[in-house]
């Protein structure tokens, strides 16, 4: 099981998707990543390959305004629903049963925050950080919040929107932010 760290939903368990399909992120690796960036009051969010959804579920827990969730796969979007009715917060989230690339092409939103946490070693981390760039997804001063394999490198023209990186055993968090209009 995994549980909401902090706010108005703090200790409520959510379910895991069934299987090894989906990779959940360690309660210890939330909170690292939740403690490192902590201003949720009143942000659009958006939660790239959602998984269970508890990136997104956590920023409404803290506050969030709004959070989009973008899944595919069958288990994981059974698994969001089932969490967003555990939290009684379907009215401030939209789920998306698209692939994160379609949706990103199509997208017409801006976020102030946007997890993004893809399968380990599937080449995605990289085009996915330049589409939401390119495309202006997110609004100036936010934040991509980015779980990654640390055989999974960001490329050197990303760097330079690096705020922070951190590194566990097997996996890297790092946060990017930009200027739209300098990029």
């Amino acid at each position: 099981m995994i549980r909401i760290i902090a706010g108005n939903h703090k200790k409520r368990k959510l379910h895991s998707v069934p299987g090894r399909s989906t990779r959940p992120t360690s309660d210890f690796n939330r909170e690292m990543i939740f403690g490192t960036y902590q201003e949720f009051e009143g942000k659009k969010v958006l939660d790239l390959f959602a998984g269970t959804g508890a990136f997104g579920l956590e920023a409404i827990s803290r506050g969030a305004l709004w959070v989009d969730f973008v899944e595919f796969a069958n288990a994981a979007i059974s698994t969001i629903l089932t969490n967003i009715s555990i939290l009684g917060c379907g009215d401030i989230c939209h789920l998306y049963r698209k692939r994160v690339e379609a949706f990103l092409k199509d997208c017409e939103s801006s976020y102030d925050i946007i997890f993004l946490d893809p399968p380990y070693d599937k080449n995605l981390i990289n085009p996915t950080l330049r589409t939401i760039l390119e495309r202006k997804l997110l609004n100036p001063g936010g934040v991509v919040m980015v779980e990654h394999s640390r055989k999974e490198k960001l490329t050197e023209d990303l760097l330079p929107f690096v705020i922070k990186q951190k590194e566990g055993k097997t996996c890297c968090f790092s946060w990017l932010t930009y200027d739209p209009d300098t990029f």
